[in-house]
């Protein structure tokens, strides 16, 4: 009898940085270049020629996003006001990238986690915002790292990508090209955040996450079935970076603002909520699986309006912390990550048979829906 693949989750790791900025912290450092600049350009500033920069407070970040502190690779000069910047020291080629080694880590907690050889994995696909660099691929290098005989390979779908790809490893396991697939997704996002604007200077935070997604057949006692999937991209330029190695850098371009970290918030608030809401409902509907008696939503953790409003929605009455778990008030917006943490550090109390969703979405926009059931 031909065997039927099934995709499931068997566990999930993660990987955090040992150093956090606090929102007191971050707006005294914001606030002090704020303060220097205007200084600097008090001249300009008073005949109109240049526009005096606003300070940030604790206050309006925390209303602005629910965010309270973030995790992040390098502390120092990011709070320097002469850096406001992530650096560390260039490692040569010899050396694991600083990407790819925090991804080891998130990969090789969710491989003991599940009792996985890397002998048993056939594939790592790395999925994540803010690649290192273009090739080789970051994917192969975890995998030469974790040494696992098989293939891998990036993909880039902004807040999405861990979605896309535990899609895109679950279609492989139900075709039987692979039984075993790590979805691993490393988000330095500290180094494409412009660290002094004030409407965006609080919102990300780095940190790396795992999925392994592998055949039911294979799984561990306590896992999750994947119920069903469902992706959307819609083209937006609303939330946009232009940084890329086609751009020349010159005098005028090599600051720009817009090849960091760019968006229009209140856009993406209005457009994204209900277009995100109608998807899981639409995809809850396509399952047989009433929306309302989902017993957790792990969302994606950019905003916390966003969150409330979308779960809302979905529920039919306001979530608690229970239904809707947050992780954005200490890890920030970490992209791709967001919702594999919410879910890896707030699963572990479902019993068997109780049905979630973990939801992406972001840029693109693009956004991913994964319908899971406890198992065990």
């Amino acid at each position: 009898m031909q065997h039927t693949y099934s995709p499931v989750i068997s566990s999930t790791g993660l990987f955090t940085p040992e150093e956090s900025i606090s929102n007191e912290e971050l707006v005294e450092s914001f606030n002090t270049y704020v303060a220097n600049f205007n200084q600097d350009h008090a001249e300009a500033i008073a005949v109109g020629e240049v526009e005096a920069l606003a300070p940030s407070s604790v206050e309006f970040i925390e209303k602005a996003s629910g965010i309270k502190a973030r995790h992040v690779m390098a502390k120092a000069p990011i709070l320097d006001t002469a850096i406001m910047e992530p650096r560390w020291e260039e490692r040569s080629n010899d050396e694991i990238s600083v990407l790819a080694e925090i991804g080891v880590k998130a990969a090789e907690q969710a491989l003991s986690r599940a009792g996985r050889d890397v002998k048993d994995v056939d594939a790592v696909l790395c999925a994540a915002s803010n690649m290192q660099r273009p090739y080789p691929a970051m994917a192969i290098e975890i995998q030469q790292a974790l040494g696992i005989d098989g293939f891998g390979f990036d993909m880039n779908v902004a807040c999405s990508s861990a979605t896309f790809g535990i899609q895109t490893a679950a279609d492989y396991v139900r075709a039987g090209n692979a039984k075993s697939v790590l979805v691993v997704s490393p988000e330095i996002t500290s180094g494409h955040l412009n660290w002094r604007d004030r409407d965006s200077h609080f919102i990300f935070g780095d940190v790396a996450t795992a999925v392994l997604v592998e055949d039911a057949s294979m799984a561990p006692a306590k896992h999750w079935n994947i119920l069903g999937t469902k992706l959307k991209t819609v083209f937006s330029n609303n939330i946009r970076n232009n940084f890329g190695y086609l751009n020349k850098a010159t005098p005028e371009t090599v600051d720009a603002a817009d090849k960091l970290f760019i968006q229009e918030g209140r856009k993406v608030f209005k457009e994204v909520v209900p277009m995100v809401a109608q998807m899981i409902i639409d995809e809850a509907e396509r399952l047989e699986i009433d929306p309302a008696g989902l017993r957790r939503l792990w969302l994606h953790q950019a905003n916390a309006g966003m969150n409330r409003l979308i779960a809302q929605k979905v529920l039919g009455h306001e979530a608690n912390a229970d239904e809707s778990p947050t992780v954005l008030d200490t890890y920030g917006n970490t992209s791709s990550a967001g919702s594999i943490i919410a879910f890896h550090l707030n699963h572990d109390d479902l019993a068997a048979g109780d049905t979630g969703l973990i939801c992406s979405f972001g840029a693109g926009y693009s956004a991913g829906t994964v319908f899971v059931r406890a198992v065990g």
